[in-house]
């Protein structure tokens, strides 16, 4: 069941996931909050999966982390300097998209491949796995391990790969990639796990980086 203006009524499913769409498509991450109410005797200790049943959907909720003004530039930078940008991410593919789209990263779903869609797939060594993750440059709704079959996919195809992550399901690619790229606010696995960490959690920071870099070796084979 649900709450509207009119009281309890069934879950329009339909009008449900419309709604969670149109919110994924601006960019919003969406939570759904729903309740049930137990007479106090019936309140458990911990909660298990049996008392989430029959729960009655409350409202549907977007929220977003805003893009920092100065990743625009340093996503440009970034294209004029030969780099690919791939984005993935646990999050709804719509979601992702809108934040590709907003960045100039991808333009459409062609561009956008789900974790299911690679599962299956099947085995992650076959020529079509390669081809789906080379055309891709949004990656949603993706597992630990599928991270780490994209960023190996990727290197065996010859690519020099830069993975970034905070979270301890972001280590094994950290550690796949040719440089791991822990954000300074992410966990000791992920920093131990890096190869270098990005203090300020800042795209543009990691582009400076590499600018500098490519300075630096420019003057060493001068």
């Amino acid at each position: 069941k649900m709450h509207t203006s009119e009281g309890v009524q069934p879950v329009d499913n339909e009008n449900i996931n419309h709604q969670a769409l149109e919110l994924a498509k601006e960019g919003y991450r969406v939570l759904a909050i729903a309740e049930r109410a137990l007479p106090q005797a019936d309140i458990p200790d911990e909660l298990k999966e049996e008392h989430l049943q029959s729960l009655t959907l409350q409202a549907l909720i977007g929220f977003i982390d805003p893009l920092r003004p100065e990743v625009y530039q340093a996503v440009e930078t970034a294209k004029l300097a030969g780099i690919h940008i791939a984005i993935v991410t646990g999050d709804h593919p719509a979601t992702a998209l809108a934040i590709a789209r907003e960045l100039g990263i991808a333009a459409t779903m062609d561009q956008v491949v789900t974790g299911q869609e690679l599962a299956a797939i099947g085995d992650v060594h076959v020529p079509e796995f390669y081809k789906r993750v080379k055309k891709s440059r949004v990656f949603a709704r993706v597992s630990p391990d599928q991270k780490l079959h994209i960023v190996d996919a990727l290197v065996s195809m010859g690519n020099f790969v830069a993975v970034t992550g905070d979270g301890v399901n972001d280590a094994p690619a950290l550690r796949k990639a040719n440089i791991g790229i822990a954000m300074g606010s992410g966990t000791d696995v992920a920093k131990d796990t890096a190869s270098i960490i990005a203090t300020d959690d800042n795209f543009a920071s990691i582009v400076a980086g590499i600018e500098e870099g490519r300075h630096a070796y420019a003057n060493v084979r001068k």
